[in-house]
Order: structure tokens, then sequence, then C-alpha cells
């Protein structure tokens, strides 16, 4: 069936410009369901996980359920080129393409109102909260997705840098595990004159800095790719009569596997209990922003190969895992899956940059591709 590529460019134009934050889509969701409404789903589960939303096409007969997964929320960067579409909310825009992504897995929404399964069901659906990491659990938490529970979980995202089209597969770990640590360092105020009557966490948060930058050296392998990158640290006020008491540290871990992860985090935990011990500090340490590895069953991605030569597409597999992370990684922990990319384009703007926009000439390869995952899983 041919989608109306038309009605999907003018649906990307108009999520695009109502870009919300995570946990904020109140009106990108309702966007979708009226969108979806057209296309006459057998069942909408609404408000997973917040304004999540689960568009469900029955098949013809019993058999296993393949979801399909978009992500709803743009990211806190300001609109900054000139575009006929260009977001209305301030200081937010879609610069990852999550516009692009919703658009695609609607286009499949045309196809299957006409064109059910010959088996089981199809789940479409529209999470939020992916940028933040918790977007996927908080879907999975919801007691509502025990009405879509799958078999079967696919996503993509698009990637600048790859050429216009090109499908980016890789088995095992796709996009690695990432947390962000927050430590507070909770000492006393003292004068300036007299910092021995205080606990300054001056010195604790410099070796905090060095430290945390060292871990991966002493507690990965030279195999096992990990980083702690301090992203910010602060003592005190600017208050020169005063020996400061609070400081801050915090930090981005990331590996390629949860395993190195959980290694990682523990050591940063212990050097920062072992440096407040010396020197006589209180600590508060929480951890956000946590996306798993993401990893893809082998026989799934090696269906995605298959689909991309048959239909003519160019391939490339990553040979190791991406940097960056997906909460997507919360559902192949789970269920049978894989993640893949679609090459947005070598002199595409990298994702997170300002310049950056969906290219609209992947809507119609990214429907083709699930559609072909649907078809090859759902038929008789």
């Amino acid at each position: 069936m041919e989608i109306k590529l038309d009605e999907l460019l003018e649906l990307r134009k108009t999520l695009h410009r109502n870009a919300e934050l995570s946990g904020r889509e109140e009106r990108t969701a309702s966007l979708v369901k009226d969108y979806l409404g057209k296309y006459l789903p057998d069942q909408i589960v609404d408000g997973i996980g917040g304004y999540g939303i689960g568009a469900v096409y029955q098949g013809k007969s019993e058999g296993p359920t393949v979801l399909i997964r978009c992500d709803l929320d743009a990211l806190p960067i300001p609109e900054s080129i000139e575009l006929e579409y260009a977001s209305e909310t301030d200081g937010v825009s879609h610069k990852c393409g999550h516009d692009g992504h919703m658009t695609i897995v609607s286009g499949l929404a045309q196809i299957l109102h006409n064109n059910r399964p010959d088996k089981g069901r199809v789940v479409l659906l529209y999470q939020p909260g992916e940028e933040v990491g918790k977007g996927a659990q908080w879907v999975l938490d919801d007691e509502k997705f025990s009405q879509i529970a799958p078999d079967y979980v696919f996503a993509l995202h698009n990637l600048p840098g790859f050429p216009l089209g090109q499908v980016v597969y890789r088995e095992g770990v796709f996009a690695s595990a990432s947390k962000g640590l927050i430590v507070e360092l909770l000492g006393e105020t003292s004068h300036a004159a007299e910092p021995q009557k205080g606990k300054s966490p001056a010195m604790a948060v410099a070796q905090l800095i060095n430290g945390f930058s060292a871990i991966t050296q002493f507690h990965s392998a030279l195999h096992e790719a990990a980083q702690v990158t301090v992203i910010s640290a602060r003592v005190g006020e600017r208050a020169f009569g005063t020996s400061p008491g609070f400081g801050t540290v915090m930090a981005t871990l990331r590996s390629h596997t949860d395993e190195v992860m959980d290694r990682i985090s523990a050591k940063c935990e212990d050097m920062v209990r072992g440096l407040c011990e010396s020197w006589n500090l209180d600590t508060k340490i929480s951890w956000d922003e946590i996306f798993p590895s993401t990893t893809n069953d082998s026989k799934m991605v090696r269906l995605i190969m298959n689909i991309a030569d048959d239909l003519g597409l160019d391939k490339f597999e990553q040979p190791i895992p991406f940097p960056w992370s997906e909460d997507f990684g919360n559902f192949t922990d789970r269920y049978k899956g894989a993640l893949f990319g679609l090459g947005a384009g070598e002199s595409q703007p990298a994702l997170h940059h300002p310049t950056y926009d969906f290219p609209d000439d992947l809507i119609v390869t990214g429907v083709k591709i699930f559609e072909e995952i649907i078809k090859r899983l759902l038929m008789k």
C-alpha cells in the first residue's frame, strides 16, 4: 500500500512546531491521538507512563505481539534556524529527530488501517521521556502496559554522519549504558579567617574531580570501554568572608555494558565515602538519567539485514557500540528485539546540534522497513 506522504510531511511539521520537553508531552500526545483517529486502531491505551500512547492493531487470528516504538519528547535547545514550521515553544525544539520518528510510526497506522496482520497484534508505542532516560521505565512500570505486553520490540534512530537512508545495524550492544552521578558534600561553614573551625568540602571536591577522571584507568580493562566525565563542580558561594560548608560534584558515567557500569558506579561511590570520612563530611549520593545499554537480539538483527537487502537499501555493520545512550534498552532487556539506525546524511548536523532538522527523505524508508518487520513476524 502506498502511504500518503504529503499527509505525513504535514504531521511532521505540526509535531515540530509543538515541541515539548520530557514528561510534558501533553500537546504532542493529543496531536498523535487526533491523527490516529483517522486510522482507527482496535484499541488506544492512553496515558501510559505519563503521556504515552499505545495504538493496537489486532490481527486476523491469535499470535505474537510486535511493538514498534517511537519517542514523543524534544530537547531544551532553542530553534536557531529559519524554518517555516519552526518550534513555537520557547527554548524547546526537536533537535534529535523524534518528530520524524513519530511520523514514521504514524505512517504504519496508514498501512495497518486496511491491512491488518495475518495473526497476532501490532502495537505502535509513542513513548514519553526518552531524552532523560526515564520514559521507557515509566511505561514498563505502568499497569496499563500489561494490555500491550509485547513478544518483539523494534525502534529506529536517525543517524547523522551516515549516508542518507543507510541501514546501520549491530548484533549485541548497539548503544552504551549511561547514568548521571550527583554528589552533595555536607560540611560546616566558618569565618574565612578561621577555616579550621568549619568543615570545608573544597579539598574533597578537588580530589573527586581528579579521582573520578581516573576511575576507569584503574577499574576497567583496556577492552572494556568506559568513561567518567565530570560535568559540574561547585563549592560555596561568592562570600569572601566565609569558608564554605557545602559542595557538589556531578559526573556522567558511560560504558558499553551494564556489568562494567555497575563496577565503575560502585568505585565512584566508594571514593566519595572514603574522602568524606577523611575530611569529616557528610554526603548524599544520587543517580539520575539512568540508561541501560541497548542490546540487540541477533536473530532480530539478521531479520533487519535481510529486509534491507530485499528493499535494495545500503547497509552498514557498526563495528563497536555507539557511545550515546537510548532508553530503548529497557525494552530489549525484557523482550526480543532490536534498535537500528537510518543514516541521516553525511553532512547533516549532529544530533542535539542547534542547526539539526530531521531529513524527511527518511520517512518512506522507515515505514517500509517496519512494514516488512511486521509482515515477516506476523505472516501465517
